[in-house]
């Protein structure tokens, strides 16, 4: 702002509650109010700010395949920098739509994967000349065993596999469940962390259901004695700490059209072998390349547990 490498933000609210945010947020907008996006356009064009960075998913903004962000992004005097989390193989009229608006106001579009690049350019036919690739981040850690961390969490000589993130049915936890079963019959102490809360907007609408059905689920496959739930969030340091412990990281998402997964990135970036399904565009199969294991498809329920237990078998990837 002004000239300063000061950044401000503005957070955009799902309208439930309101958060206590840090005071570089300077303005807040009700995802389903458009004359709050109209409001702060007013307020940053006002503000001396050079360069406005969207960080853009559907699911966050209100309107119609999340359009209401352009009543935004049409009004601002400074350019646009648009991070695009999600690209759609398949999107419906509206998102495509929404899609081409924002490629039209943006200055600059970044990926986070060639895959994001290639579907920008063949199906929204976004400018070549406007699309920046900046790989996803990894935290710097050392490479170490994992007998050190598994003390912390008290699973000491155990085969470890972790999922974290915010619990929701397109996580796939499911799936993992239902793999147990063969992978216990391999390895017997195999316990599965699955670190994180349940999602809040699933919290407010149904309760803690889910998360009580994916206990329920454990017991009724015999592994609950497997299965460590931690239903909190956690720092980065203690993030580190989970992932120090895992030997086996797994993302089953339901969502195959997914192309990049933060959380996968974190595990691979400190050396865990992942489980996950195929990325859009991969060829399926069940086999480990570069350390990662590609399971079939949401439906292939024992894809998962035969792809565990080959990273299980294949320490060295």
């Amino acid at each position: 702002m002004g000239g300063t490498e000061a950044c401000a933000v503005v957070a955009i609210n799902d309208g439930a509650e309101n958060y206590a945010y840090p005071p570089e947020v300077i303005f807040e907008i009700n995802e389903q109010d458009i004359a709050s996006y109209e409001r702060a356009a007013e307020l940053l064009n006002q503000s001396g700010i050079n360069v406005v960075c969207l960080q853009h998913e559907f699911v966050i903004f209100g309107g119609s395949a999340g359009g209401h962000i352009l009543a935004l992004l049409r009004t601002l005097k400074m350019p646009v920098v648009t991070t695009l989390h999600t690209l759609l193989r398949d999107p419906g009229p509206e998102q495509q739509r929404v899609m081409e608006a924002l490629i039209k106001v943006s200055a600059r579009l970044v990926v986070m994967t060639e895959r994001g690049r290639r579907f920008l350019r063949e199906i929204y036919n976004a400018p070549a000349d406007k699309i920046d690739i900046i790989a996803h981040g990894i935290h710097d850690v050392p490479f170490e065993e994992p007998d050190r961390f598994k003390t912390l969490f008290a699973v000491d000589d155990r085969p470890v596999l972790l999922t974290f993130g915010l619990l929701s049915p397109n996580k796939g936890i499911e799936q993992v469940l239902n793999a147990l079963p063969a992978i216990i019959a391999a390895f017997p102490r195999t316990v599965y962390l699955v670190l994180g809360a349940t999602h809040p907007n699933l919290v407010r609408e149904h309760g803690e259901d889910y998360r009580l059905g994916l206990e329920r689920l454990a017991k009724n496959n015999g592994v609950e004695q497997n299965v460590i739930f931690y239903n909190r969030y956690v720092d980065l340091l203690e993030l580190k700490d989970f992932i120090g412990a895992a030997d086996v990281y797994v993302t089953p998402y339901q969502n195959e059209r997914q192309i990049v997964s933060g959380t996968l990135a974190y595990a691979f970036g400190a050396g865990k072998a992942v489980v996950s399904p195929p990325p859009t565009g991969t060829p399926a199969s069940c086999s480990i390349m570069d350390s990662a294991c590609w399971f079939r498809s949401a439906t292939a329920m024992p894809s998962p547990a035969k792809c565990a237990i080959c990273c299980a078998t294949n320490p060295a990837g």
